[in-house]
């Protein structure tokens, strides 16, 4: 009898990876109605696939802006001191392999489809959640594949984040700021417990930035765990440069180094401060970051990034306006469940705007977005797609413009 199972097994890698998304729900795409409050699923799941997560060590990172970039300097620095490593992040901007990687290559085809066809009748009764199933691939992965450490990215929050089953050499958390507010809370201190949900105890953790409100969360939260708690920007900074541009990465910078700093002193893994350097200075390379202050080509120059949010936008919008040698064309398309009185006062009315929808369920109607952009005299057209805006922008640009796409994650992988 020809079963969904068989049927399965003879999909290519193109058609499982559109079985996985069609079949369960993914934050990225959906939003809130994906997330789960509830670790009982992932904790199955492992244990159905012999608790993976259990024979390779890990460094968990959380935070609001960040944890992407940060997560790829540590693995780019581990790599660059002979390490095999591990690394977990998400969303991915073009191929659904980008999340799961060792030592900057992605899993292979040949491994999502195994994975999946093998697994799929539990998947199916036990109603996973996309992410859900992310996560068991890595781990399995990275258990199979024996890597001598995983840097392991949350999706979102921290305390039920399905990421949060393991148990790491350290925990990071980069920052907090009000970001998908209707999951983790309205005011910085909720947010702030939702992400100090990572911090285990007896394992140290490092703040990358705090501020008043959310720095006894974190201290209260240390405490009850018996923690080591590490503030990163109370470290003694070093100037230390790196391929990922913008300002905001000083930052993400000294919160990765006070994290290999942390890892050196307080486990047997080896870091010579020359694998820092090279490791903070060849992070595209290394792991094939793409999306942060990415110059896509030059005469216009377009620029891409992925800041999304309040807090880093304040920071992409400041590089930009250093940037602006003559016009500014802005290619923006955002997710329906934007706080948009945060983010569009950030943007700069001395600008032509091009305002698309992202080509996900949650984006938000090019219309819409740019009736609520004029309220700010934010003013340009509006486009069906943003292949279509994209096109025109670079139409319109002279070669001394500058050309910025951004305000979703979604938009800039369109465009990449």
């Amino acid at each position: 009898m020809f079963t969904v199972l068989n049927y399965l097994n003879k999909l290519d890698y193109n058609q499982t990876v559109e079985w996985m998304f069609r079949q369960l729900p993914m934050y990225q795409k959906i939003g809130a109605a994906a997330f789960k409050k509830d670790l009982t699923n992932i904790v199955n799941f492992a244990r159905e696939l012999g608790d993976p997560h259990q024979n390779f060590k890990s460094i968990h990172i959380a935070g609001t802006n960040g944890k992407g970039s940060v997560s790829h300097m540590l693995a780019s620095i581990l790599q660059e001191a002979g390490y095999k490593v591990g690394l977990h992040t998400s969303p991915h901007l073009k191929d659904y392999r980008e999340r799961i990687k060792i030592n900057g290559q992605e899993v292979s085809e040949d491994f999502v489809i195994d994975f999946i066809s093998t697994n799929k009748i539990f998947l199916e009764d036990n109603k996973l959640s996309f992410f859900e199933m992310s996560v068991g691939m890595a781990f399995d992965y990275f258990s199979k594949e024996k890597v001598d450490i995983a840097i392991i990215e949350v999706g979102l929050g921290g305390r039920l984040d399905s990421t949060n089953i393991i148990t790491p050499l350290l925990s990071v958390i980069t920052n907090i700021g009000l970001d998908h507010t209707q999951i983790l809370g309205d005011t910085l201190e909720q947010i702030a417990a939702e992400k100090a949900g990572i911090i285990k105890t007896g394992v140290p953790v490092v703040i990358g930035e705090s501020r008043d409100e959310t720095r006894n969360v974190f201290l209260k939260t240390a405490t009850e765990k018996r923690s080591e708690i590490i503030f990163a920007e109370e470290l003694r900074r070093e100037k230390f440069g790196s391929d990922l541009k913008g300002p905001y990465q000083v930052k993400n910078i000294q919160t990765a180094v006070a994290a290999i700093k942390t890892l050196t002193e307080r486990t047997p893994f080896q870091i010579r401060k020359n694998n820092l350097v090279e490791g903070l200075n060849k992070v595209k390379n290394n792991t094939g970051l793409r999306g942060r202050w990415e110059i896509l080509q030059e005469n216009p120059r377009v620029i891409c990034d992925t800041a999304h949010n309040a807090e880093g936008l304040k920071y992409t919008m400041t590089q930009l306006a250093t940037e602006v040698k003559d016009k500014l064309h802005m290619v923006i398309g955002v997710v329906s469940d934007k706080d948009l009185s945060r983010v569009l006062p950030l943007f700069p009315a001395q600008a032509k705007y091009y305002f698309c929808k992202p080509n996900v369920p949650r984006g938000m109607d090019a219309e819409i977005l740019m009736q609520e952009a004029s309220q700010f005299n934010l003013l340009g057209n509006s486009f069906s797609s943003v292949g279509e805006a994209y096109t025109t922008a670079l139409k319109e640009a002279e070669a001394v413009d500058t050309i910025y796409v951004g305000g979703s994650t979604f938009t800039v992988a369109e465009v990449i």
